[in-house]
């Protein structure tokens, strides 16, 4: 008697079996389209500048296998080392600096509510509506002789400050990472308040009722809160310190000297100006594999914390 209400049961599920493996098919169909793209677009050309990276080749002529010589340029090089160095000191202006002013507004927004906040988030969103170059070519402006930094410097008495920031050997590469702090400090902004808006409130109460004032309250309550945000900010914003090149080409163009150089405009530069494409791709995947290993760092610690 037991056994056959049990018999349908079972013959259910062995149907059902075939519709699940059909189900799974017909859902990478789906995705198939975007798949295809993304393997021509970008997995295929990725593959082919490692192949190119190891040939020496100008682009026009027959290539010529170098083997890995091109990587050991590439890390015997000074000029290329001093880019890739150059690249990750302006990941402190490009990352942990907008991170770090995101967390503040973001904290001082959720905690003060007043009217006209709108107005707020759309100003510090500002820059990642405008287009770099139009931001470099703003910046190079501010930053001359007879710029609005110069003449505000001027007005407040520290002319003895000014100076060409751009053609500065010394504050050249701090000039162009501040711009990278000012385009991405909005991006950080709105993502931790995306985070902050995720919060029970009632825990905000619990902590006021607690004594914990606001800087104990936003350690407490709304930073443990961000860790998926901070993981996301940090990986968008390296990403963009690593391969920078608009803001830097439009500013500076490199100089003075090499002092502003990063990969990305060596890359061009190699490419497109030098003859040097398989050197160019050597660079460029060492670029790729730095960037790789630091996302994959961020996301290691992240899921770590949580």
């Amino acid at each position: 008697m037991s056994s056959t209400p049990s018999r349908p049961a079972a013959d259910r599920r062995t149907a059902s079996r075939p519709a699940r493996r059909g189900g799974r098919w017909r859902g990478y169909l789906y995705v198939l389209p975007a798949l295809a793209v993304y393997l021509a677009f970008a997995v295929l050309p990725a593959l082919h500048t490692a192949y190119l990276s190891l040939f020496e080749w100008d682009g026009v002529t027959l290539g010529r296998w170098v083997g890995l010589d091109n990587y050991r340029e590439v890390f015997g090089d000074a000029v290329l080392r001093r880019s890739v160095l150059n690249a990750l000191t302006l990941v402190v202006f490009f990352s942990f600096l907008p991170i770090l002013l995101g967390l503040v507004t973001a904290g001082l927004l959720a905690r003060y509510r007043r009217p006209g906040m709108a107005a707020y988030r759309f100003l510090f969103m500002l820059p990642q509506v405008v287009p770099l170059v139009a931001v470099g070519v703003t910046w190079r402006w501010l930053y001359g002789d007879d710029g609005l930094v110069n003449q505000t410097l001027r007005t407040v008495g520290l002319d003895g400050v000014t100076r060409a920031w751009l053609g500065d050997f010394d504050a050249a590469l701090i000039a162009v990472g501040l711009v990278g702090t000012w385009v991405l400090s909005g991006l950080c902004m709105m993502l931790f308040l995306s985070g902050v808006q995720k919060v029970d409130p009632s825990l905000y109460e619990a902590a006021r009722l607690d004594g914990a004032g606001p800087v104990r309250e936003f350690v407490s309550v709304t930073l443990p809160h961000l860790r998926g945000e901070l993981a996301v900010a940090m990986t968008v914003t390296m990403v963009a310190a690593l391969a920078s090149f608009d803001i830097v080409y439009v500013t500076t163009n490199g100089g003075p000297g090499e002092q502003t150089t990063v990969p990305g405009l060596l890359v061009y530069r190699l490419a497109f100006s030098d003859g040097k494409v398989g050197l160019a791709s050597a660079l460029a995947v060492v670029l790729a594999c730095l960037i790789l290993v630091l996302v994959y760092v961020v996301n290691r610690l992240s899921r770590s914390e949580e």
